[in-house]
């Protein structure tokens, strides 16, 4: 498996195949793409599964946090000196223990090959947009305009037509969980694209914070209002943006969801351990809000069984659910620069160089 340097790279969770062409340059580095994942919160079983295949590998390439590596991983795989993830930050890998045994993480910026010709890699995004923001913005018009059940109902009934009513959301309060880069900017978004009054809480977030973000987008001071957490989850839309966290899992559960409006609607493309999972399909079951948009899950991919898959909903009086398999990253040409990123990473571990972007 590994090559006469002793040096073998796994790609993991590549479920679009993106990666190995990023790599295929290196003829001296046997590489092994492995696109199934292993559930996202390892058992004893499946930790020892994930120890076996991927213990020989000197290199690995993950993506996102679909695969954690805890301690209990780190600590078997002896031959890991260079571990590549995507993005800036990934709380499922143990930073200090991957240093304890030697191992570099490296992460991306989202720019590219820092030696590739200017025109090579993909033109990053104005400044203050972002593909997570516009995918949040999908979900919340498709509950909105029930695009989901309308297109489906008319492809497979003949004789349907108008079934339900949709909602308009000028006017209507846009309730943002959550005010950094990503809240703020659907919330910017709400403002000004759609004519909502915007509220927002965090729990460190204060009305000076708040003006400071709406300036950023040429918006009044007040325009974003802080608010207490109760008032914010009695918004029209409640969508989070919050970074998850040991004190921010389980931020939403039976007592949040139980103060919003029978009309609401309840968006999350941050991260699915904010929120009781058993909590919101209770909400969702009863029908006691319009509807759930979600593309984050407890368990990724999202097993054949989930509840979220098999159940009618929008039927017998439950809520409308729309479903996207965690995809406000999947973005073309973001993919495309952090497999280049990783890839430069790689050609720099083999030459003895400095990585470019060290997490650890």
């Amino acid at each position: 498996m590994a090559d006469s340097n002793g040096q073998s790279l796994a790609i993991l969770d590549d479920y679009l195949s993106l990666g190995p062409s990023h790599f295929s340059p290196m003829p001296n580095l046997p590489t092994t793409s492995i696109p199934a994942t292993i559930s996202s919160y390892p058992s004893p079983s499946t930790l020892s599964e994930q120890v076996s295949r991927l213990r020989p590998y000197t290199i690995i390439s993950s993506m996102r946090e679909r695969t954690p590596f805890p301690a209990s991983l780190l600590s078997q795989l002896p031959h890991l000196r260079l571990l590549l993830t995507t993005g800036t930050r990934n709380a499922s890998i143990d930073m200090s223990a991957a240093s304890s045994h030697g191992i570099t993480v490296t992460g991306t910026t989202g720019a590219g090959r820092s030696d590739a010709p200017e025109d090579a890699s993909a033109p990053a995004p104005p400044k203050g947009f972002d593909s997570t923001s516009q995918h949040a913005w999908s979900l919340i018009l498709a509950l909105a305009s029930r695009l989901p059940d309308d297109d489906r109902l008319l492809k497979s009934d003949g004789a349907v037509w108008q079934t339900g009513t949709s909602v308009l959301l000028a006017g209507k309060i846009f309730g943002a969980v959550g005010l950094g880069r990503l809240g703020a900017r659907a919330a910017a978004t709400a403002a000004l694209g759609f004519g909502m009054r915007v509220v927002a809480w965090s729990e460190n977030l204060t009305q000076a914070k708040a003006d400071e973000a709406a300036r950023r987008f040429g918006l009044s001071e007040g325009t974003f209002r802080v608010v207490g957490k109760k008032e914010v989850f009695e918004a029209n839309v409640v969508s989070l943006h919050y970074v998850l966290s040991n004190r921010s899992r389980g931020l939403v559960g039976t007592e949040e969801l139980g103060w919003m409006k029978k009309g609401a609607m309840f968006v999350n493309t941050a991260r699915a351990g904010l929120v009781d999972q058993e909590a919101l399909l209770e909400v969702c079951r009863e029908g006691r809000i319009r509807g759930a948009a979600l593309d984050v899950f407890w368990e990724e991919p999202l097993g054949k069984e989930s509840s979220w898959r098999r159940e009618e909903w929008g039927k017998g009086g439950r809520a409308m659910v729309v479903l996207s398999p965690h995809m406000g990253y999947m973005e073309k040409d973001v993919m495309r620069n952090w497999y280049a990123e990783q890839a430069e990473e790689v050609e720099r571990f083999l030459g003895g160089k400095e990585p470019k972007f060290r997490l650890n």
